[in-house]
């Protein structure tokens, strides 16, 4: 088997979103035997159930959040900022571990967004910035994309010949 990718769960169709589902891409699901993949899920890492209300960065960015500059905040106003730091710090651990050739997460997501989130307003609305997760990971020297940038490269990634 070649490459190692650590995957986000729910791309993978693991109902572990907050809505309860999944957002299942079925290049990624049919990657067995291609590759070997590592699932993750932050927000269930760190405690947080499914269901469970919707959270964006406000004030910031994961970066931001790091720094104690920014806090991950659900749409009841309940402070969510230890769950996503505690489910980041678990998928780094995971990271670490296996040293998969990427990581492939789930494009906007509080937690795995890799260079555009939601605005921290609940509008629906994107804004630049990284997740809680991919912050972490990204600063460890993990290879990030999202599922979307997965799709475009995938025979590239995994070291296909056109």
């Amino acid at each position: 088997m070649g490459k190692k990718l650590m995957v986000s769960a729910c791309l993978l169709g693991k109902p572990c979103r907050y809505d309860g589902g999944s957002k299942s891409v079925a290049e990624l699901c049919d990657m067995k035997g291609k590759a070997e993949i590592i699932p993750f899920c932050p927000e269930c890492a760190g405690g947080l159930p499914i269901p469970r209300p919707p959270a964006e960065i406000q004030h910031g960015s994961g970066e931001d959040v790091w720094k104690g500059q920014a806090r991950v905040v659900d749409k009841n106003g309940v402070d969510r900022t230890e769950a996503f730091c505690e489910g980041a710090r678990k998928s780094l651990d995971l990271f670490r571990r296996h040293q998969p050739d990427w990581v492939i997460a789930k494009a906007n997501s509080p937690s795995c967004g890799l260079g555009h989130i939601y605005d921290g307003r609940f509008s629906g609305s994107l804004r630049p910035g990284n997740g809680v997760t991919t912050a972490l990971l990204l600063e460890a020297g993990a290879r990030v994309m999202t599922e979307n940038q997965f799709l475009e490269a995938r025979d590239q990634i995994l070291g296909k010949q056109n």
